[in-house]
């Protein structure tokens, strides 16, 4: 029997202006992690889509167990075995824990009717094996972006399926997560499933990877066993060229306050948080999944309520009860969540990068289109975004140039103040440079920026100070010069005590 589970030859597909796929060509061997390297837009998630049935190859073959297969919907790839975690999650926020992990293959009794019995049943199983402290009727609106990518895992690998793809999948999770979901994949290769893992952190990559195949511009510039490869070989092969500075942060001139938040608690959340930001400063929130900051950030904007706390913008108090007050104000706010809170899949780039700046277009009783795709195009030039034409869906745009978009949209409001959620969150290192790049930039034409994120290296790189919270409080504030992980870590655990925190 051969030891090839997955095959793929000559893979081709292309859109309107686009070729996305050029003669894609690799082999997946059984119980292995193949990973699949590239920046966004090389196309990774196009052939993903290939794979299960979402999109038609316009050339080439794909063989499992060295068998040709013709693969035309997600149900006969389920049917083939192929399961998959998404990047951008497939979920249904106003139903139940139990029925998105059903969704699609919901069991039926002998009557034809739903056995709601059974589906509990499973879901009671599969969330206590998991150790996962969820109730089946819980809807997914009421957990976290963290909670839901980990049942997305689960439904992928409780489906029986001999091939997982992987786009992403830790995208969201937390650093224990990342130990159980390696743990599962370790379980799963010893039962024989292969499993291709995307993912832009090279690290985790090399922890677990077998084979690693690297993708760039649509077409297969390099595969080889994980064992002949280094990190800066593979991000080389990415990108095209040797990366010597990852963050290019420059100096600024660090000048007044100009954000200051006081006081702020909402029961049982966060308490007592107050910070401040200059003009020209990179301000960043660090801390473990569930400490609270982006409750906090969301509060501050006036997505969610609060019970106390001010808001100080260039040392006025102001009054911010929903995002258009914020924005008004020059504060605007990129949210964790681009699918669930940012996107408009059923609208074109242009519309969703105007989006927030609207008013701007509508004068003398008409829309001004000619202007608003002028300062579209201009805004997209400046930070790069791939897209075919202006009028593309931007549902069809990669997750790094749809990420892009977005933070074109709020550089179209001219805000002051800028609150970044995990602004590099599923983008590869060519994009995250881009963006580090026009971060610096922004800075240095004098706006401020507060910038949460997961991963210790990019607040450290790209930070004037930083924030740490722990359970709804904030445990101490390093300067750069004092920053460490270490020391963000024991912030970040409440293991540093007040009395040895400095600068908070």
């Amino acid at each position: 029997m051969s030891e090839i589970k997955l095959r793929v030859e000559g893979i081709e597909k292309s859109f309107p202006g686009v070729k996305a796929l050029s003669n894609i060509s690799f082999t997946v061997r059984k119980g292995t992690v193949h990973a699949l390297c590239g920046e966004n837009g090389a196309g990774k998630s196009t052939l993903m889509k290939v794979l299960t049935g979402l999109y038609k190859a316009d050339a080439g073959r794909i063989y499992i167990d060295e068998q040709p297969v013709e693969i035309r919907n997600p149900i006969q790839a389920r049917e083939y075995g192929i399961s998959m975690i998404a990047q951008e999650l497939n979920y249904v926020s106003e139903l139940s824990v139990e029925e998105n992990l059903f969704m699609g293959r919901l069991p039926v009794n002998r009557f034809g009717k739903v056995d709601w019995k059974k589906v509990r049943r499973e879901a009671i199983q599969f969330l206590e094996e998991e150790h996962l402290n969820y109730r089946p009727e819980q809807k997914l609106k009421t957990l976290t972006v963290s909670d839901i990518q980990m049942l997305e895992i689960i439904k992928a690998v409780t489906n029986n399926a001999q091939i997982v793809l992987m786009d992403e999948p830790t995208s969201s999770i937390s650093e224990r997560e990342v130990g159980l979901l390696f743990e599962k994949i370790r379980e799963l290769k010893e039962k024989g499933v292969s499993i291709v893992y995307i993912s832009h952190k090279m690290d985790e990559v090399f922890r677990i990877a077998d084979d690693i195949t690297v993708i760039r511009d649509g077409a297969v510039v390099s595969s080889d066993r994980a064992e002949n490869l280094d990190i800066d070989t593979v991000i080389a092969h990415m990108v095209g060229r040797k990366m010597e500075n990852v963050y290019p942060k420059e100096p600024v001139p660090i000048q007044d306050t100009v954000f200051e938040v006081k006081d702020f608690a909402a029961k049982g959340i966060f308490d007592n948080i107050s910070f401040y930001a200059r003009k020209g400063e990179i301000v960043g929130f660090a801390g473990l999944v569930g400490a609270g900051r982006t409750e906090v950030m969301r509060a501050i904007y006036g997505l969610d309520g609060k019970d106390t706390g001010k808001i100080f913008i260039n040392g006025e108090e102001v009054s911010i009860k929903n995002p258009s007050d914020a924005i008004d104000k020059g504060l605007i706010m990129l949210s964790e969540d681009r699918k669930e809170y940012g996107l408009i899949p059923v609208r074109s780039v242009t519309e969703n990068a105007s989006l927030a700046s609207l008013k701007n277009y509508f004068y003398g009783g008409r829309s001004h289109k000619r202007k608003e795709k002028k300062d579209v195009a201009e805004i997209f030039q400046k930070m790069n975004v791939k897209t075919p034409t202006l009028d593309t869906l931007i549902s069809s745009l990669s997750g790094g140039n749809a990420q892009k978009v977005l933070l074109a949209r709020w550089m179209l409001c001219n805000p002051q103040v800028m609150i970044l959620d995990e602004p590099t969150r599923g983008i590869d290192v060519g994009a995250k440079f881009e963006i580090y790049k026009l971060m610096t930039d922004m800075v240095k034409e004098g706006k401020t920026i507060v910038m949460v994120s997961s991963e210790l290296p990019e607040l450290i790189g790209m930070c004037d100070r930083i924030y740490v919270m722990c359970q709804g409080l904030i445990t101490g504030c390093l300067d750069k010069e004092e920053v460490t992980q270490e020391r963000i870590m024991m912030l970040a655990t409440g293991l540093l005590g007040k009395s040895q925190q400095k600068g908070a």
